[in-house]
């Protein structure tokens, strides 16, 4: 009786990966939806500490939304293969963690503006593949409504977001084409264009901001 309560155990034990596995992860409508609703709450809860000192929303973008992203995949599609092949392991690294932060600066500083306006998440698409999208719908000040986008991308069984398009502007695509100016503006030298990266993500929102008043005209 010992022995079979011990193989019994045995298969199990043995089993429990497998049960672990079979949990099925978060859909990605789920997974920014269920972002959605955590970053607002936080917002709302602390939203005039924030204002005080936008290094701590930052903290708390990143923590919120960070593990949701594909920093490494988004960071090398921005310097595209070109640029990215060329870059060392502590390159590739730093310029990640700069476009991190400077991401969610870029995303902080009209979060802080957001008044409970509302957000909308559209309902869940096809997510049979490898890639799919997650739509939602931005109320802004003045009534107007902006369409978001999230690209995702299945990776080692979980979603992860790839790229947003915003109200008709790409960002991916917006941070790809800065990178590409700023490598040219540089000569060339990473590194100064990764130092610099910041800088360039401001010049990115210039260029979003002006298309965006330029829509509303």
């Amino acid at each position: 009786m010992i022995s079979i309560l011990r193989r019994t155990l045995l298969v199990l034990l043995a089993a429990l990966p497998l049960m672990a596995n079979a949990v099925a992860a978060p859909s990605a409508h789920d997974i920014i939806q269920d972002t959605t609703n955590r970053l607002l709450a936080d917002l709302s809860a602390n939203k005039e500490k924030y204002k005080q000192d936008p290094g701590a929303f930052y903290d708390a973008l990143n923590g919120i939304v960070g593990p949701v992203v594909d920093a490494d995949g988004i960071s090398r599609s921005i310097m595209t293969v070109k640029y990215s092949r060329k870059a060392s392991p502590e390159q590739m690294t730093r310029f990640q963690e700069n476009f991190k932060r400077s991401l969610m600066q870029f995303y902080g500083n009209a979060l802080l503006e957001y008044n409970n306006q509302g957000i909308t998440v559209s309902p869940a698409k096809d997510e049979s593949g490898t890639r799919t999208s997650v739509d939602m719908q931005v109320k802004g000040n003045n009534g107007a409504i902006y369409p978001v986008s999230y690209t995702l991308e299945k990776l080692n069984g979980e979603w992860k977001v790839r790229n947003v398009i915003i109200n008709g502007i790409n960002i991916g695509k917006l941070f790809r084409d800065q990178f590409a100016d700023a490598m040219q503006r540089n000569g060339n030298d990473l590194d100064k264009t990764i130092n610099g990266w910041a800088g360039e993500v401001a010049k990115a929102k210039e260029v979003a901001e002006e298309a965006k008043e330029k829509q509303e005209q």
